[in-house]
């Protein structure tokens, strides 16, 4: 049926292409338009629209705060004709520390927290531009961007901000359009210009060196990035998975409860969900071990508590929050924006280059209008200084001319001038005829003459274009540039990541109480046998050393436990810590049952060419194992031994095969046989009688024998010595062994034994915990058994714990401050 409009005409459409067409133009309106930034500033249209019409009201830094409803009414009558609620929401984000890496609006009230709370209406809040704001608009006066009419044609406003900084990478975008989306994560100041410089330097330069200069995302509320795969992948592609973890800490109580301390949420989380979330798990059981949730935090920064159960394993409980909650969550990156008005994908290098190029048009269209101006003023003055040398002719022409336009027609013709040049010379005021103001004007003139040959140098040199864009970016990451928040962890099998992290000989600890710790080898300053050490750790009381050792930050090291299973990270993974911190208890790093400790921690080099594993128990059980047993050993360990019960793996060497191997007791007693004397066995299997103890007696070394040194015999009041290998006879295994110390009450009992050479140096910790490092070679040389002499001379009431050994350094061949005294030494 026809039906007629009120133009008597009737039109007949087809539904299908009127809906494709319509939908078509609304799907571009919303992606130009609406739901994704331009490449240039980084901001949709409405965001744009709200700082221009704020930098129109003149809302500085340095002015007073004015009602957002003032500013909300302002960008609706002017460019944004579409919902009041709309236009807030988004002035209320440019204004959140939570949401945005660089607020670009200062608010005054509320405007909403990191616990989903609502922001004030807006009649109550009240808004200025923030001082990164107007390095968003600096120069946007000189024509440096182009104007576009407003939805009315009554008024022009900005296509794009002059965005002094790459606000895109360091803000942030999330939007979504029809059939795409933008993710594009924050990122730090000064990481992002430093990128920018070494592209501007570099125009070839490849993502690794640009990520060089910039690690990560770096988000507002911090948080730690696990892995770089992502974060490649994004840079690299445009699309990258990054996963977010909450910074945690797990504390111990004095009364023996651990609890897990939550400082930092990953982006865009909602604190009180997530608590409630995690009260909920608690609930359904799918969580278990948490006895307490609280939230303590204040104006200082977040605190989230979470108590668990004296029997509960605070690793696992972490590990759990992480898969359950949203103290984990994957951040996917989608770096798509618009570039002259499409939307694309763009890399971290694109979206740097678009950047730089932009910034390019924006200097040179100011170079223009800063050379326009100066031309005009040069014009203007080069025609006062002509008025100024014939001043007398000029002031009789004016004296006689009946109107100022016949005034301006006579000096023109006369003193050869134009129009805009006759009007200043018209404009004069008779206080610039003095020969001071003659004299100000030449140097106006000649300064401006100046600028505008630098102008002109600018518009023809692209260099100093790109030298004005790196001096001009690099004040303002000096001005407002901050560290960085969110911490990037290593993952297992990230390969490319371990580039990133320095090498350097670490000394690796472990206390009996199960705290580990490395630090840089150079920490330990070289002092002569006999001295009384530096202070090496603050520790709980009855705490002591219990392992040490020096080894590559990128080598793995191996962690046996008392219950005989074995865990391997690298040595990076083990926290650094300062010389006096007792470290990071091994429940933070290991998923430990609540009755096993680490007993025994030995290094795995690089080039090491070591087939074999020897463990040794304290009750004198020995068993030997192919490395290759253990090549995959992921986060939750592996069974190395089988226990008797009762006992307990306390020693472990690597060896080639063909090794000697020594194992001493705490009594002075010592048996060495050959390697091959103990067959090669499984994972699963027990092992063999090392050594036949007499009561009391226990286990208190395994030496791998080094044809080319010595063995070192310690106790635990100081007292060592060293005696050739060969001293030791060869015997089968399982025997009681020959005597290797007598020991008595002055020297204690032995503590340890070790395989030295001459150029190595010797680490001796006390269980008070102080340590000293001294050379080998000042130690005495002697026959089997021996008193020794003083390695070490503990401080009353305190015991030598450990004893390592570390490569001798330069520094110790001339080191002799603070050397302890050498009497009382003995055969």
């Amino acid at each position: 049926m026809d039906y007629e409009n009120k133009s008597g005409k009737v039109i007949d459409v087809d539904i299908e292409r009127e809906m494709r067409e319509s939908y078509l133009a609304y799907s571009m309106s919303v992606i130009v338009s609406r739901a994704l930034p331009d490449v240039r500033d980084g901001l949709k249209p409405v965001h744009r629209r709200i700082l221009y019409t704020m930098y129109e009201n003149n809302l500085s830094p340095d002015r007073a705060y004015r009602k957002c409803a003032d500013t909300v009414g302002t960008v609706l009558g002017r460019y944004h004709p579409h919902g009041d609620a709309s236009v807030y929401d988004a002035l209320v984000r440019l204004a959140q520390d939570f949401s945005l890496r660089y607020p670009l609006v200062d608010g005054h009230g509320n405007f909403g927290s990191i616990d989903g709370d609502p922001p004030a209406a807006y009649r109550y809040t009240e808004a200025r531009m923030s001082k990164m704001c107007t390095v968003m608009l600096d120069d946007i006066e000189k024509e440096t961007v182009d104007y576009m009419p407003n939805y009315d044609d009554r008024l022009k406003e900005p296509v794009v901000l002059p965005s002094r900084f790459p606000n895109l990478l360091c803000n942030g975008s999330q939007g979504i359009a029809v059939g795409m989306a933008t993710n594009v994560p924050p990122h730090n100041l000064r990481e992002v210009i430093g990128a920018v410089d070494c592209l501007l330097d570099n125009p070839n330069a490849g993502l690794d060196e640009l990520m060089q200069h910039i690690q990560g995302p770096d988000f507002p509320t911090g948080g730690i990035i696990m892995g770089r795969s992502g974060i490649r992948s994004a840079y690299g592609t445009g699309r990258g998975k990054i996963i977010v973890r909450a910074k945690t800490e797990i504390v111990e109580h004095k009364n023996g409860h651990f609890a897990i301390i939550v400082t930092e949420l990953p982006y865009m989380v909602n604190k009180a969900r997530l608590i409630e979330s995690i009260a909920d798990l608690v609930k359904e059981k799918k969580i278990e071990g948490i006895t307490a949730l609280r939230d303590e935090s204040d104006r200082d920064g977040m605190r989230i508590v979470i108590e668990l159960r004296r029997d509960a394993i605070p690793q696992f409980v972490l590990n759990q929050l992480f898969s359950f909650s949203q103290m984990q969550e994957t951040f996917g990156a989608i770096m798509l924006c618009l570039v002259n008005n499409v939307p694309r994908e763009l890399t971290l290098k694109e979206m740097l280059e678009n950047y730089i190029s932009f910034q390019e048009e924006v200097i040179r269209r100011r170079t223009d209008f800063d050379l326009k101006k100066a031309r005009e003023r040069a014009h203007i003055l080069e025609g006062l200084k002509i008025a100024l040398d014939f001043i007398d002719r000029v002031i009789e022409i004016l004296r006689s001319s009946k109107t100022i336009p016949e005034g301006k027609e006579r000096l023109m013709n006369e003193l050869n001038i134009d129009d805009i040049q006759a009007s200043a010379i018209v404009a004069m005021r008779l206080g610039q005829l003095t020969g001071l103001e003659r004299e100000k004007i030449e140097e106006e003139l000649t300064g401006i003459r100046a600028k505008i040959e630098e102008y002109l140098l600018i518009l023809s040199d692209e260099g100093e274009v790109k030298r004005i864009i790196r001096a001009e970016l690099d004040e303002i990451g000096k001005k407002y540039g901050d560290e960085r928040r969110t911490a990037i962890e290593t993952v297992d099998g990230e390969v490319d990541v371990e580039d990133l992290i320095p090498r350097e000989d670490c000394v690796f600890t472990l206390t009996r109480f199960g705290y580990m710790k490395r630090q840089p080898v150079d920490l330990y300053r070289t002092q002569n046998r006999g001295g009384r050490g530096v202070s090496g750790m603050t520790q709980k009381e009855e705490d002591f050393t219990e392992e040490m050792f020096v080894g590559s930050s990128h080598e793995y090291v191996c962690l046996f436990t008392n219950l005989g299973k074995m865990y391997r990270i690298k040595g990076y993974e083990i926290p650094s810590c300062s010389r006096a911190s007792k470290g990071t208890n091994v429940v933070n790093v290991l998923p430990l049952e609540p009755e096993e400790k680490v007993t025994a921690m030995i290094r795995v080099p690089q080039d090491a060419e070591h087939e074999y594993l020897c463990m040794v128990t304290k009750q004198g059980v020995i068993k030997r194992c192919e490395m290759s047993e253990f090549e995959r050993v992921n986060r939750t360990g592996k069974l190395a031994i089988d226990l008797d019960e009762g006992d307990e793996l306390s020693w472990v060497r690597l060896t080639s095969g063909n090794d000697d191997l020594l194992v001493a007791t705490a009594q002075g007693m010592a048996v060495c046989f050959p390697e091959e004397k103990v067959r090669c066995m499984g994972r699963a299997a027990r092992g063999v009688k090392a050594i036949e103890l007499a009561e009391g007696d226990e286990v208190v070394g395994l030496v791998r024998i080094d044809p080319d040194g010595y063995i070192l015999t310690v106790t635990e009041q100081g007292k060592g010595y060293l005696c050739e290998h060969t001293d030791y006879p060869r015997h089968n295994r399982g025997g009681k062994g020959t005597l290797n110390y007598r020991v008595n009450e002055e020297s204690g009992r032995v503590i340890a034994v070790l395989s030295v050479r001459m150029e190595d140096e010797l680490m001796a910790v006390a269980d008070d915990g102080v340590m000293i490092r001294v050379p080998v070679r000042g130690i005495r040389v002697c026959k089997r058994p021996a008193s020794g002499v003083w390695v070490m001379r503990p401080t009353a009431g305190a015991k030598v714990s450990t004893i390592a050994l570390a490569e001798l350094s330069e520094a110790a061949e001339d080191a002799g401050e603070e050397s302890g005294p050498e009497d009382g030494d003995t055969d």
